[in-house]
């Protein structure tokens, strides 16, 4: 079965190309050209991935992705955008994007970014949960297949971005290793031009806020080399 894609884009042009490329890559794509038609047309087809611009007439992407997210907290969500500012890319991580795209952009370098985040987006039964590989990072337990972050103390368990689960993937996986920021770059985006860069710089971030309940626990940043997972 094809993934359902909305494209929301308000250049037209641009709109007709990504749809005919896309559809013969064996997505369904629906289309709208402002936010508060795109928001409509969200709650009409519920689809599988949204692709949003961000600067849009009547309702911006940031606008119409806030109000998606008070109740979806799931369907992944790619922005596109021309902004290139570090208070943009923290406006949309905080507002729950799972990655962003600069305009403007080949292609299949959006066919892998929605890819990626599609494979990271199916719903797993309870048993499916429980047998999947995870990882103990002090008082919390991180299951990548799932994207969950559970505080055992609590047992309050977050559903993180499927950008953020990632680079908590790679750096579990290398924990207590310094892992080059090169090497991240490259596995997650493909380029490790400097939008990407600062991307990185946001989601780590965020990582780091979601562990203040166990301050043992620290993502550190070598200057000029990479990132470092630690759990004392």
């Amino acid at each position: 079965m094809s993934s359902k894609v909305l494209l929301v884009e308000d250049e037209r042009t641009l709109s007709g190309i990504v749809r005919d490329a896309l559809e013969t890559m064996d997505f369904s794509v629906e289309l709208a050209y402002d936010g508060s038609e795109g928001l409509r047309r969200y709650f009409e087809i519920r689809p599988d991935i949204l692709v949003v611009d961000v600067m849009m007439p009547k309702m911006s992407g940031f606008d119409m992705v806030k109000a998606i997210r008070q109740s979806d907290k799931e369907t992944p969500i790619l922005f596109l955008t021309a902004k290139t500012t570090v208070d943009d890319v923290v406006t949309g991580f905080n507002l729950g994007a799972d990655d962003y795209l600069k305009k403007p952009f080949a292609i299949p370098e959006l066919v892998v970014r929605m890819k990626t985040l599609l494979g990271r987006s199916g719903k797993k039964t309870p048993d499916q949960e429980k047998g999947q590989a995870s990882y103990s990072i002090g008082e919390y337990q991180f299951t990548p297949e799932s994207a969950t972050l559970l505080y055992r103390p609590s047992g309050d368990s977050t559903l993180i971005p499927r950008r953020e689960a990632d680079i908590l993937q790679l750096l579990c996986k290398g924990s207590g290793s310094i892992i080059p920021t090169q090497n991240i770059l490259l596995s997650l985006w493909g380029d490790d031009d400097f939008f990407n860069a600062r991307s990185l710089q946001v989601l780590i971030t965020r990582l780091r806020h979601r562990f203040s309940r166990d301050p043992r626990i620290q993502i550190l940043n070598v200057r000029g080399t990479g990132y470092k997972l630690i759990a004392e």
